[in-house]
């Protein structure tokens, strides 16, 4: 046992002296001489911006974030059409309308780049998707209270 800690300690020893004599070399990529020279590296240099490029810049931000939001709607709306499972009037799954007409709708809104237009076509998105869903849940409610009178009773 003591042999297996004497070996362990001449590992540790090798392996704390060769990192002590790496760390006293400093090599030309490590980084800045002075805290003037980090903080010039790395802080945004503000510059003496007009209105015209912090619009520009907010505009960016805008359209980034709503991309984002129409990305995880259309996402959602293919989640949510996944219960969607019974044949309409002309025998096509419902789902496969409801998937269809969210894709059309969306390429219509493509090049749309008023952001208030956008949020509206968002927001309504958003509301429809959970108006859906919301009923969905409320038939199926409906159905299992119907399958099962003994179990009328609310919960």
């Amino acid at each position: 046992m003591v042999g297996k800690v004497q070996e362990w300690r001449c590992v540790w020893n090798w392996i704390h002296r060769r990192n002590w004599r790496c760390s006293q070399q400093r090599l030309l990529h490590d980084g800045p001489d002075t805290v003037e020279e980090l903080l010039d590296r790395h802080l945004v240099k503000t510059k003496n911006k007009n209105k015209n490029d912090s619009d520009e810049f907010e505009n960016r931000r805008q359209l980034t974030s709503t991309r984002r939001e129409a990305l995880s709607l259309y996402r959602d709306i293919l989640r949510a059409t996944r219960f969607f499972m019974w044949p309409d009037s002309r025998g096509v799954i419902w789902r496969d309308v409801l998937r269809q007409n969210a894709r059309t709708e969306f390429e219509q809104a493509r090049f749309e780049t008023d952001p208030e237009i956008v949020t509206r076509l968002l927001i309504g998105g958003r509301e429809a998707l959970n108006s859906a869903i919301d009923k969905l849940a409320e038939k199926h409610r409906h159905n299992i209270q119907k399958d099962n009178p003994s179990d009328s009773h609310p919960r």
